[in-house]
């Protein structure tokens, strides 16, 4: 089973759907000994760093998610689900999870003569692979995928790094560490490359 993280957000259903689609049995839970149990977990959603760790605080979700990802069972992060990961945000000055050594930063607004970079980022953009890993596998690089961020992760190492965009400058979109995936685009909105890397996931 597969333990979808409810953290008083939206888009949790549509992950939950996208699951299904593929025949994955899936739970949308806070339930701590439900997601101590479950095969896998993801992250997913949309929201603010500060009011999402304060409610996984204020649920005891902070350290069972901890505690998943020193068990060495998959761990999917999507969007929110990428940023938490870091040891800090500069959203709200907000203290987040720090499994990953790194920080959150926000996206400078950037105009130019052809072009205003408007942020939040909202829609279709390119990942390009810097690293090959089994989430990718059937994955063309570069691929479109759907972002919905003002945000961006700041890794202290490269080498967890396995995806990047450009948006204005070039971010990091996606990283893995051990059992760790995340990515700054949202899986379940992204067709079919998006369903695809989903299916990688879980048949890690």
């Amino acid at each position: 089973m597969v333990a979808i993280i409810d953290y008083e957000a939206g888009n949790l259903t549509s992950v939950a759907r996208a699951l299904t689609h593929l025949g994955y049995e899936n739970q949308i839970t806070f339930a701590p000994e439900t997601i101590a149990a479950a095969e896998r977990v993801i992250f997913p959603g949309v929201g603010a760093a500060k009011a999402t760790m304060e409610t996984l605080q204020k649920r005891g979700l902070d350290e069972v998610l901890i505690d998943f990802y020193h068990s060495g069972k998959p761990m999917l992060g999507i969007c929110i689900g990428i940023q938490i990961l870091f040891a800090h945000s500069e959203e709200e000055d907000a203290e987040c999870l720090g499994l990953l050594p790194g920080y959150v930063k926000k996206y400078p607004t950037t105009e130019t003569k052809t072009e205003t970079l408007k942020v939040p980022q909202i829609g279709w953009n390119e990942v390009y692979q810097t690293q090959p890993h089994p989430i990718f596998e059937g994955v063309p690089s570069p691929a479109h995928f759907y972002f919905v961020n003002s945000y961006y992760p700041v890794p202290e190492t490269q080498d967890v790094v396995i995806g990047k965009t450009t948006y204005g400058f070039e971010f990091c979109s996606a990283i893995s560490h051990d059992n760790l995936i995340a990515t700054q685009f949202h899986l379940e909105k992204s067709g079919r490359v998006g369903l695809k890397m989903l299916n990688n996931f879980l048949a890690l």
